[in-house]
């Protein structure tokens, strides 16, 4: 296993990580996805932190949170060897405050997903969306008492570059505490955070920790155009990335190829072409099964050459949008040149 530190801090991250998302005590809200019990999600860790995983990943929403329970019980007698991170700003009850990222929600959140996790700190805690309803100075002053508290570091997920700019210069003029790191999604099949997300955490020094780098499962190379929409699989009742699924199924014809040199699995490639970004932190797994936690967890060892990194780029660039292809463009022109000089 590889190890990196999160962002600009000093906290120490396996490069894989394992995400309970799956985790469920019997809520089958979201059955595509809510589908491993405790007895499953026990094996699942034991397998992980056997294979130098230290990075768990949870969140309050996930089955009614069942997950952060189950995760932090399977984590017990490990837990000074782990770091736990969770989310909030998703609805986790029926009352009108019981969502967002409001003052309120936040300080009452953290101590629910303590007294779930059974533990006393949380590693990172991660606001899981943006909330248009709640000033950000009030959403980041409560990130600030909770990080004082001694309870956690911060981080943000399906954030806009801007927004997370902008709370991160109000950090800095206030002396809030910052964020440390996002959580996106970013795969071979879902490349946007590379034009504004990628940048902005970059000039700020913010790790990067990537959920669904299998797009759902796709670029596992187990679907077909024929099984696609199966009763029984997770496309059936989870479709929520916006990708084109024929472009993806030519690309997962040319990761078989690659996939053959080297005696991989197709997950494999696809997890391995994200650990070779400079960006990227960690890599969350979302396997439900142990030999689809095995078969990830081979990635580590995959080293793919820089001709198939750069295949690969070239067959899923992002289409351009503005203005990138108005500088893109006109950079080799005389009066860009003029511009820019």
């Amino acid at each position: 296993m590889q190890y990196t530190t999160l962002g600009n801090t000093g906290l120490v991250v396996s490069r894989i990580a394992f995400g309970a998302m799956t985790f469920t005590a019997g809520d089958r809200s979201l059955g595509a996805v809510y589908k491993t019990d405790a007895e499953a999600a026990d094996a699942l860790v034991g397998q992980a932190l056997d294979a130098g995983i230290n990075f768990f990943d949870t969140a309050d929403a996930y089955a009614s949170g069942q997950s952060e329970r189950i995760l932090g019980a399977a984590l017990k007698s490990r837990r000074d060897e782990v770091v736990i991170a969770t989310k909030v700003g998703f609805r986790t009850g029926t009352s009108l405050n019981q969502a967002g990222l409001s003052r309120r929600h936040i300080l009452w959140s953290v101590d629910q997903s303590l007294k779930r996790l059974g533990t006393d700190w949380i590693d990172t805690y991660i606001v899981h969306k943006e909330d248009p309803h709640t000033p950000l100075e009030e959403t980041l002053a409560a990130l600030d008492a909770v990080v004082r508290s001694g309870k956690v570091y911060i981080g943000f997920s399906n954030w806009s570059a801007w927004k997370v700019a902008a709370a991160l210069e109000i950090q800095k003029a206030n002396g809030l505490a910052p964020f440390t790191h996002g959580q996106m999604h970013y795969s071979l099949l879902g490349r946007d955070v590379e034009r504004d997300v990628i940048p902005m955490m970059q000039r700020y020094g913010l790790g990067l920790t990537v959920w669904s780098p299998l797009a759902s499962g796709f670029l596992s190379g187990k679907y077909t155009r024929d099984n696609l929409g199966d009763p029984d699989n997770r496309y059936s009742g989870f479709d929520i990335l916006p990708f084109d699924k024929e472009q993806g199924f030519k690309l997962v014809e040319r990761m078989r190829g690659i996939a053959g040199e080297h005696g991989a699995s197709v997950a494999q490639v696809a997890i391995a072409w994200l650990l070779s970004k400079r960006a990227v932190t960690s890599v969350l797994l979302g396997a439900s099964k142990p030999h689809q936690l095995k078969d990830n967890l081979g990635a580590a060892d995959l080293a793919l050459t820089a001709t198939e990194i750069s295949a690969l780029d070239a067959e899923t660039v992002p289409a351009p949008v503005y203005p990138n292809w108005f500088i893109d463009n006109l950079v080799d022109q005389p009066l860009a040149q003029a511009f820019v000089q």
